[in-house]
């Protein structure tokens, strides 16, 4: 079902302020922070969305691709919801000395990451520790520096996953030819996030495990019905279509898919009056979410190898934002980044759920828009992305998951403490 095409400015409204709307049939098993709400105007300002943002920027300013920035929020995201319940473990007491134990954490922990995936700006993340530790009245809490201590050991943990997790390994397999593969861009052939299939998951058991089914055989009836669709939107493209694909495209330049709904997410903890707990909870839970997603949707490509819709009719032109991604069609990797992140933030405020799907709808469309996938790509992406997301979430809402900062259960699946 296709929605309204919102045009870019209401859509970024939407995005800053996502009002409430009706509750949806509750999600899987998970934590809510509605309940939190009444607390914002007192909470104390969170140093965790801080964080999030100093990442979007960077993510942004070094040109990753979206596929880097998926797994450089997971990073980040799973770094300091371990080191906020490493600190409040060791927290002797509440009220502010938790309070600052936990911004400590989250600090030590973002600095020490940050600085492994962007080295040339580590006296940025160091500056901003300082400026954090001297927040409060006086001089730096003394549990401020103690909360730094715990995080800067968590970081150093996280950043030797990071070193082993397979995302940086070259691309060894082959890319097959042939009537209705994808074809590369590049001479000679290449594939972005080729390595994605072997690399660590968060969550996931395997790499398949959530792998999409077989998409229509080329030259089907079902495919050629499909493709005449974008074809139709290609030769008939309005603005106001091409707007939302180029505010949906999110190359890289931007904080990219996996950062925009971050976003989202800080909107909703800010709106709420969320916890450093909750807040570091949320963003560990999409973004290793995400990222599994990532994976996933990379198996999937590798597996079917399926033909972009202007290399099956030359005709179809696509967008300038969007430009021609270098891997295959199906499924659809902005869907299943958009799908699986909604998912959680749905989780975490329920309230917002349709308005949430409603978006990774408009999401999914802006790339038949720009077009580059056809419309069962996007379905396969949603339905991947979903599935990952409730696996997670699941998982995550049993207490025996790799965002549990002292959780050995995770180990015989292969997931580096």
């Amino acid at each position: 079902m296709r929605v309204s095409s919102v045009k870019t400015a209401a859509f970024l409204c939407t995005i800053a302020v996502l009002s409430a709307c009706t509750d949806q049939s509750p999600a899987p098993m998970g934590p809510t922070v509605e309940a939190s709400h009444n607390r914002a105007s007192s909470s104390p300002s969170l140093v965790s969305p801080v964080w999030q943002a100093t990442a979007a920027t960077h993510v942004a300013g070094a040109s990753f691709s979206p596929l880097a920035g998926a797994r450089a929020y997971g990073l980040l995201g799973v770094a300091q919801y371990w080191a906020v319940q490493r600190a409040d473990d060791a927290a002797r007491h509440h009220g502010r000395s938790k309070r600052e134990t936990e911004r400590g954490a989250v600090a030590g922990a973002s600095a020490v990451v940050l600085t492994y995936l962007f080295p040339a700006a580590a006296q940025t993340f160091e500056d901003l520790v300082n400026e954090q530790s001297n927040a409060g009245p006086g001089q730096p809490h003394p549990s401020f520096a103690r909360g730094e201590a715990i995080g800067r050991a968590v970081g150093a943990e996280i950043v030797t996953r990071a070193q082993a997790d397979g995302f940086n390994s070259p691309f060894t397999g082959t890319i097959p030819t042939g009537p209705g593969l994808w074809i590369s861009n590049t001479t000679p052939a290449t594939i972005a996030g080729g390595q994605l299939p072997a690399a660590t998951p968060w969550f996931l058991r395997s790499q398949s495990q959530f792998r999409s089914a077989t998409p229509p055989v080329f030259g089907s009836a079902a495919f050629t019905t499909e493709l005449q669709e974008i074809r139709q939107i290609s030769d008939t493209r309005t603005a106001e279509q091409t707007q939302i694909a180029a505010f949906w495209a999110l190359n890289a330049g931007t904080p990219t898919a996996s950062g925009f709904w971050l976003q989202v997410a800080t909107d909703n903890i800010n709106s709420h009056g969320s916890s450093e707990r909750e807040a570091t909870h949320l963003y560990a839970l999409a973004s290793a979410t995400m990222y599994d997603a990532v994976i996933g949707c990379w198996d999937a490509k590798q597996t079917y190898w399926y033909i972009r819709p202007w290399q099956a009719d030359p005709v179809i032109t696509t967008t300038a934002a969007v430009g021609k991604p270098n891997h295959p069609s199906y499924p659809s990797g902005h869907s299943c980044v958009s799908s699986s992140g909604a998912e959680v933030i749905s989780t975490f405020f329920p309230r917002k759920r349709a308005q949430l799907e409603a978006m990774v709808t408009e999401a999914g469309l802006s790339r038949m828009y720009g077009g580059i996938h056809y419309r069962f790509d996007i379905e396969a992406g949603q339905t991947l992305g979903r599935s990952v997301a409730r696996f997670a979430i699941r998982a995550d809402a049993r207490g025996h998951s790799v965002l549990n900062a002292d959780e050995d259960d995770h180990k015989h699946h292969g997931h580096n403490h």
